[in-house]
């Protein structure tokens, strides 16, 4: 089978990682456990788990020219993720997320740096290769009106684009109309919505709101009924890049023509596997994997 071309443009980052028992209040330390350095953001995420899931991918994105912006590179490059588009600039410093893993969540305060460099006129330049793309996959670590200008593009050259509205914020109507599908959690989907019930607010986009609700699975309006896809049960290490897994396996059975519920199934399976490794991209799986996981 043909591989699935899927351009990603959205944030790149050093996920800087503390783990400890107990998440400070305001005002308090803590003794932390461990600390490590990742590669993260989650155009990046998003990126390095569709090409471990077997598609052809392109990231679109900038980086600062420091050692943060080189290890990026070099994990995009050892990830099978194409950087022919991906900018080094000299007055920002590559993206920051700082991450505190606590009683079983995570806390993140995101510094997105280069990111802001993803500007409209950047994404503008690139509309011959994206006319040359399966799937658009875009987030929101970067710029709004670079959100807008996608969805803007997406619709003019008849190319599907994932919106995955996070950080959550709100979003312009058309922006909503010209996606073909967008996949915020819970928490995102009442900033969106003004907090409306999920299975009215699906019903208002049939085919389209794609809504994770965590272990209980993902919720959606197929044009006649309301459906939850449920997830798989597993022992969770660390939930960081789940959702960038989820939307990376939706994306890359999409843009290979599976229908909602097999790429829904194929999406839950892969980001569950994916908490059970430590990091953003530390348990992303293989296509292998899933499929292997699918069939047990």
């Amino acid at each position: 089978m043909k591989k699935a071309k899927i351009a990603v443009i959205g944030s790149s980052s050093m996920d800087l990682v503390v783990t400890s028992a107990k998440r400070p209040s305001a005002g308090e330390t803590v003794l932390g456990e461990s600390f490590q350095t990742v590669p993260g953001g989650k155009g990046a995420n998003q990126a390095v788990a569709a090409a471990r899931l077997g598609a052809d991918v392109y990231m679109i994105g900038c980086v600062g020219t420091d050692p943060y912006g080189e290890a990026v590179l070099t994990n995009f490059r050892e990830n099978g993720v194409h950087t022919d588009y991906v900018e080094p600039v000299t007055d920002a410093r590559t993206g920051t997320a700082h991450i505190i893993l606590a009683e079983g969540d995570n806390s993140i305060v995101v510094v997105k740096g280069a990111n802001d460099h993803v500007t409209p006129d950047y994404v503008e330049k690139l509309i011959p290769f994206f006319q040359t793309c399966d799937l658009l996959m875009i987030q929101q670590e970067i710029p709004e009106e670079t959100v807008e200008t996608m969805a803007q593009i997406s619709a003019d050259i008849g190319v599907p684009l994932l919106l995955n509205p996070a950080p959550a914020r709100q979003i312009p109507a058309e922006v909503i109309e010209q996606a073909a599908f967008l996949t915020p959690n819970e928490h995102e989907a009442a900033v969106l919505f003004d907090g409306g019930n999920p299975e009215d607010v699906t019903k208002r986009y049939p085919g389209k709101l794609l809504i994770t609700e965590g272990e209980k699975g993902v919720r959606y309006y197929d044009g006649a009924t309301e459906k939850l896809i449920p997830s798989f049960s597993v022992q969770v290490v660390d939930t960081t890049g789940a959702g960038d897994t989820f939307n990376a396996a939706f994306g890359t059975a999409i843009a290979e023509k599976q229908d909602m519920e097999a790429a829904l199934l194929f999406a839950n399976r892969a980001a569950s596997l994916s908490v059970t490794g430590f990091g953003a991209q530390g348990g992303m799986p293989t296509r292998e994997e899933v499929e292997r996981a699918l069939r047990s």
